[in-house]
């Protein structure tokens, strides 16, 4: 396990940012330059951020280069930031991160009953409690595909207010995922982006108090972006995210975490297509994946400016 006076429980960050009304920015990593093109935006602007990996991008990276690429970043980074386990699907995979240094984890059993789901989630609070570890959890599906979840528009469900608070309580959770009208992957929408059901999350906040809510699938997917990357070569369809001004008024109405992936997928797969496009001679990967890096920073610099203004 290693420990950093930089890495800290999301659950701080979150109380902090409620109070100022702010949210915190956590963003997926899948290699050392997302997590590079994170750090570095975070730094520039001096916001707290939250470092997320997924399960599929720790079989990717191995335990071993994941915690020692975030411990470097801790090292390089002006700024307090929290290492996320995202959507883990059992206690296994949590008490792995747990064990292995994650200041932060989310144990999603969202899929099963709500008696199932308190009951697995109650079982990871238990154990991170004794490590100072915060947990996140899951009321409510959204539907799409990124990484290990893949969930059909059919089996996807909002969250109800008072489940919300229920839920809570019975888990002793340090903040709380929720569905209001998110989706993750690039196609949140067929017809043009898709609108956040804020009123829902004004009565869940009425409920859960000063617990933080936070929002899953919520890349903006910027028009231009997907141009671009389809300019030099992606075929990317359907693809519409969340706007800007949503994202604003969930923040105003209690969401302390905006979860963005899919922004940064794209952004690294523009910066990857143009740079081998034109340099087409060049054997370099290194001045590949430095493009892809400065053009992730760009969009994670982007949102982080949305969140906390």
């Amino acid at each position: 396990m290693f420990a950093h006076k930089n890495l800290v429980p999301a659950r701080e960050l979150l109380v902090q940012a409620l109070k100022e009304k702010k949210a915190i920015g956590a963003f997926n990593f899948s290699n050392m330059e997302t997590v590079q093109a994170i750090v570095s935006a975070a730094n520039e602007i001096n916001s707290p951020i939250i470092l997320q990996a997924s399960e599929s991008a720790i079989k990717y990276m191995g335990m071993e280069y994941l915690v020692a690429i975030v411990s470097a970043a801790c090292e390089k980074s002006s700024v307090v930031l929290a290492l996320h386990l995202d959507h883990g699907k059992d206690f296994e995979i949590c008490k792995k991160c747990i064990d292995s240094g994650f200041s932060s984890v989310m144990i999603d059993k969202s899929s099963l009953s709500f008696e199932e789901n308190a009951e697995k989630t109650k079982e990871v609070v238990d154990y991170a409690k004794r490590f100072g570890v915060s947990v996140e959890a899951e009321l409510g599906t959204l539907a799409g595909v990124e990484d290990e979840v893949n969930v059909n528009s059919k089996d996807a469900f909002y969250t109800a207010p008072g489940a919300a608070l229920n839920f809570a309580d019975l888990t002793g959770i340090d903040s709380l995922a929720i569905a209001i009208g998110t989706s993750h992957g690039p196609n949140k929408g067929k017809r043009g982006n898709p609108k956040l059901d804020i009123e829902r999350l004004k009565e869940i906040k009425k409920k859960v108090g000063e617990l933080p809510l936070v929002l899953h699938g919520a890349s903006s997917v910027y028009s231009e972006e997907v141009e671009k990357a389809n300019e030099y070569g992606a075929d990317i369809q359907n693809a519409f995210g969340i706007t800007d001004e949503d994202i604003k008024e969930s923040i105003k109405n209690g969401i302390a975490k905006i979860n963005v992936d899919t922004d940064i997928r794209i952004a690294f797969l523009s910066g990857i297509r143009q740079s081998l496009m034109e340099n087409p001679s060049s054997i370099d990967i290194r001045k590949y994946l430095a493009f892809a890096r400065e053009l992730a920073k760009n969009i994670t610099l982007r949102k982080l400016k949305t969140f906390v203004k």
